[in-house]
């Protein structure tokens, strides 16, 4: 439940910080995956990020599936893609409410 935890609080706070896509997220995943972690060698994850620019949809979002499938299978995978998807969807939902409140004007 550890490792679980520690997936999803890893890929949180990158999805937290990461504006910009992909190319601009591959210098805080090395940071963070490779050298904080050492989840991956620098090698696996530009294998990963590869991987992940050959396949649809974001590739943060795919590079953390792929991460967290390899490290609890499939409920890492799901605990770091709702960890990488949550920032956004909290900050969408904000944004939402706030311009709600706005929208007879």
């Amino acid at each position: 439940m550890r490792e679980i935890w520690s997936l999803f609080s890893t890929f949180f706070i990158i999805g937290s910080i990461a504006f910009g896509g992909g190319y601009a997220v591959l210098p805080i995943l090395m940071r963070e995956i490779v050298q904080k972690r050492q989840w991956l060698s620098e090698d696996e994850l530009l294998d990963y990020f590869a991987v992940s620019q050959a396949t649809p949809g974001v590739i943060c979002v795919n590079i953390s599936t792929f991460m967290g499938y390899r490290k609890k299978g499939f409920i890492g995978a799901a605990a770091a893609t709702v960890g990488v998807v949550l920032p956004s969807l909290i900050i969408i939902t904000a944004i939402a409410a706030v311009l709600s409140n706005f929208s007879d004007i």
